[in-house]
């Protein structure tokens, strides 16, 4: 700056180290990850608008349902995160 100093900001003077940031980048996505529902045979998360079986407490995803020969005790299809907390019109 020609007219005086330079400026310091808060960021530079009050940085954590970025083994910190790392840290808590992966304790907040191993959270998300525990609470996904995930298939019992080949672990991945289901897609939004994807279909899941159901059998008892288990998720078997589109992909895996040819390994089971009983037929499902239900199927679901996934919804959004965003799709409990949408605005509905009541009737009253």
């Amino acid at each position: 700056m020609p007219y005086g100093e330079e400026l310091q900001t808060m960021h530079s003077a009050v940085s954590p180290s970025p083994g910190f940031e790392l840290a808590l980048l992966r304790k907040s996505v191993g959270a998300l990850a525990d609470a996904r529902a995930r298939c019992v045979h080949c672990h991945r998360t289901p897609l939004v608008g994807e279909r899941v079986y159901l059998y008892g407490e288990r998720i078997v995803c589109e992909l895996c349902r040819p390994r089971r020969r009983e037929p499902p005790q239900a199927s679901e299809l996934v919804l959004s995160p965003e799709h409990s907390r949408t605005v509905r019109v009541r009737r009253l």
